[in-house]
């Protein structure tokens, strides 16, 4: 645990009711419904110099599996000035976005927005890191690089942090890295044998950028290994959207955990599959390097397969490739660099440690109530909210970006004391509640 920073006599003292932990998406939604309410003072910082939200893998033509609509505030409220198309018409290109037609909200252009968000948003503040939250009783007492704070509630959105298997463990670098830092290390790979490892939508990018390069920045071979037995599209059809909407998400929540658990593993290509647009044109890059340019052995697809193993040979990395069918089957696949897609995890809230013993645990994850706040033992109005970190109590839907406004909205309606109107019902009755409704009225 780190020790409690000294106080100064220059350091700023201040209370609020709602402090925010972190600035990404998440509580940049709940800075944003909040800016302009009268009698709720709040703070949201992050650490970080400036905002970013995964800066390293910005590729160009990377575009959002999202629609529009789910930014920070509007499936919340419509109205709001930090919506996505208020920020096209403050920056004077609405009508430009319009007739571009894109079939899909470009990433980067989904990233300057968010800046946008935070720049325009006096109770937003980067540089600044929290090193503890404690509580003395009454209120939290929060110690950051800067001041010292309290608040009667903290929201922690401190996001995820890059994900690696054991085999990677130890050894990443400048020939071996998460996607996380694809954009700047990934410009020297002509000539090269390079491994992308991840079956998802990030691995789908990093391959088709490395095959889609100019002739004399070409890698020498390109190998997408996936654990996953073919290359999957994510399943982004009306029905399947309605995991996506705050009434499967409260139903999701009533469950018993090994219900939970076994939904998410049966539905995770609804949310981390891969673009249909994005297979079509890898398909038809491949098609073009190997029958119009001749190039027979620019890449390799080896999904359905584990990489069990990563050694050092030489200047270069021997990846150890198990067949999920047959384990008996080994290859080796040899890189000069590798790309890890392989996902990413909760990041861990360490500046919580003064109240860890107080915070109730499910599993991996702290345990949350209807409203997102920590099971703990202390006073029911005040409280930590996580955003962001229980998708084995929320569903695969809780990182997504889809119910990133709602969940705002029910953490700031308790932080308000009011319960706002919910939208309609979704068509599929999930619970079926009213069937047992119909038996009391016959």
């Amino acid at each position: 645990m780190t020790a409690p920073l000294p106080r100064r006599p220059e350091q700023e003292t201040a209370h609020y009711h709602c402090l925010g932990v972190g600035v990404g998406p998440a509580n940049l939604s709940l800075a944003s419904l909040l800016h302009g309410r009268d009698g709720i003072a709040n703070l949201f910082l992050d650490r970080e110099e400036r905002f970013g939200w995964h800066d390293g893998q910005q590729i160009p033509g990377a575009t959002l599996q999202v629609s529009l609509l789910k930014d920070l505030v509007t499936l919340s409220d419509p109205t709001s000035r930090f919506s996505f198309l208020s920020y096209l018409h403050e920056q004077g290109r609405i009508y430009h976005f319009i007739n571009a037609r894109f079939e899909a909200v470009p990433r980067q252009e989904f990233r300057n927005y968010l800046e946008w968000a935070s720049a325009s948003n006096e109770n937003v503040r980067f540089g600044e890191e929290v090193r503890e939250v404690d509580f003395d009783g009454s209120r939290f007492v929060v110690r950051t690089t800067k001041r010292t704070a309290t608040a009667d509630n903290i929201v922690v959105g401190i996001g995820t942090k890059p994900w690696v298997p054991e085999p990677a463990r130890g050894k990443l670098g400048a020939s071996q890295f998460h996607v996380a830092d694809f954009v700047a290390k990934s410009r020297d790979f002509a000539g090269k044998r390079v491994s992308v490892v991840g079956g998802g939508q990030s691995g789908a990018e990093v391959f088709l950028d490395l095959l889609s390069r100019p002739v004399d920045q070409l890698p020498r071979r390109v190998t997408w290994v996936s654990r996953r037995h073919n290359y999957f599209p994510i399943d982004d059809t009306p029905f399947t959207n309605e995991y996506f909407v705050p009434g499967y998400s409260d139903y999701f929540f009533d469950l018993d955990r090994p219900a939970r658990v076994a939904l998410n593993a049966q539905n995770v290509l609804t949310s981390d599959g891969i673009s249909e647009s994005t297979l079509r044109e890898i398909y038809q890059r491949c098609y073009a390097r190997r029958f119009v340019d001749g190039a027979d052995d620019l890449f390799a697809l080896l999904p359905n397969r584990t990489v069990t193993g990563v050694t050092a040979d030489r200047d270069a990395w021997d990846l150890t490739v198990e067949s999920n069918d047959d384990p008996g089957l080994v290859e080796h696949v040899e890189a000069d660099s590798v790309v890890w897609a392989t996902g990413y995890r909760p990041a861990t809230a360490d500046f919580l440690s003064p109240l860890e013993d107080r915070l109730a645990r499910e599993g991996e994850e702290y345990n949350v109530d209807k409203d997102f706040a920590i099971r703990w033992d202390g006073p029911r109005d005040r409280s930590v909210f996580l955003q962001n970190g229980v998708r084995e109590q929320r569903g695969l839907a809780d990182p997504n970006l889809s119910l990133v406004a709602w969940r705002s909205q029910r953490i700031m309606d308790r932080l308000l004391g009011v319960h706002s109107n919910e939208q309609l019902e979704p068509f599929i009755d999930w619970a079926g509640k009213h069937t047992a409704d119909a038996l009391d009225r016959t």
